[in-house]
């Protein structure tokens, strides 16, 4: 009941965006940690691990490979390999340079979608980040495009590799990180035990297998396996035991008021248990909020970047 109370009254404020305490001159690291005295996640065993990644793959939807696409408006890219530093294979990135003087370096991560790295060729973010200051390195994930195959480990061990690259390249510029959907989630796990400057998350579920009983029902036995015989996994890919301990300077999260597998009052949550601002976008769908609102979007994450360079700065 009270969860309905909460998602009732997020639905009824249109461009709600909720500020966090990290504005007021606290670091977002200080205020997150604060907030409760539980400890960071811990990771389940390697076979626990092996057997739920196996298992949220067999229940994830099929990506079929998408070869690999130019960005049709940018020409000054480099393609490049990143190997993988606890498992076998390579995965395929893509590195924009920023426009005039770097101030910053931003990782983004792809949905889980089979255009993979390329779903990033439209809506202009990679082109206002350039325009703004900013490097931008994109890549697939194992699996995805051009990358070798998934791993026994979770996704957050692909982007622990492609966030070391874009710290070396950065050259000693702040790195900051936006993650859509399932690139966002898999993001959370990665930062609740490594630090970015600033943090972007486009419509995040709280929990991809709560998720996916929304929006596939039909799973629910193995949903129910995974959550009472895979514990430790399922603990360890809930959200909001990560959100408190994310170690950025600031944050920002963006959901969709008609996304039925993430609920604004879910994402609401994230965002106060991690101290960070959260956008609405009315009458947007899953991945629908830079279409409905680019403008909107653009704005918050670049707002979000430079508060985060302005606060690491100030430390």
């Amino acid at each position: 009941m009270a969860q309905r109370s909460l998602q009732s009254a997020v639905l009824r404020m249109p461009g709600l965006v909720l500020d966090s305490p990290s504005t007021s001159g606290r670091s977002h690291k200080a205020v997150s940690r604060a907030a409760t005295a539980e400890c960071v996640p811990a990771r389940p065993s390697r076979l626990e691990e092996r057997v739920a990644n196996r298992l949220f793959l067999a229940l994830s939807p099929r990506l079929e490979r998408g070869r690999l696409v130019d960005p049709p408006r940018i020409h000054d890219f480099e393609r490049f390999e990143i190997d993988r530093s606890r498992a076998p294979g390579r995965l395929s990135a893509t590195w924009f340079p920023a426009s005039g003087t770097p101030r910053g370096a931003v990782l983004m991560v792809h949905p889980w979608i089979q255009w993979g790295q390329a779903y990033f060729h439209r809506r202009g973010r990679i082109e206002a980040l350039r325009a703004s200051g900013y490097h931008v390195m994109t890549f697939d994930l194992g699996g995805v495009g051009g990358s070798s195959a998934a791993t026994p480990h979770f996704y957050d061990r692909d982007l622990e590799d492609a966030l070391a690259v874009l710290r070396a390249r950065g050259q000693g510029v702040p790195v900051h990180l936006w993650g859509v959907s399932a690139g966002g989630y898999w993001a959370h796990l990665l930062l609740s035990r490594a630090t970015v400057s600033g943090a972007v998350f486009e419509d995040v579920s709280r929990h991809l297998i709560v998720w996916s009983g929304r929006m596939a029902p039909w799973g629910w036995p193995c949903y129910q396996f995974f959550r009472h015989g895979l514990s430790g996994a399922y603990r360890f890919l809930d959200l909001r035991r990560h959100a408190p301990h994310l170690g950025v300077r600031a944050a920002a999260y963006v959901s969709g008021e008609r996304d039925r597998g993430v609920l604004p009052a879910e994402t609401a949550e994230l965002a106060r248990l991690s101290g960070a601002k959260y956008r609405l976008i009315p009458g947007a769908d899953h991945l629908e909020s830079i279409k409905h609102a680019g403008e909107e979007v653009l704005e918050l994450a670049l707002e979000t970047f430079e508060l985060a360079a302005r606060e690491s700065a100030a430390a």
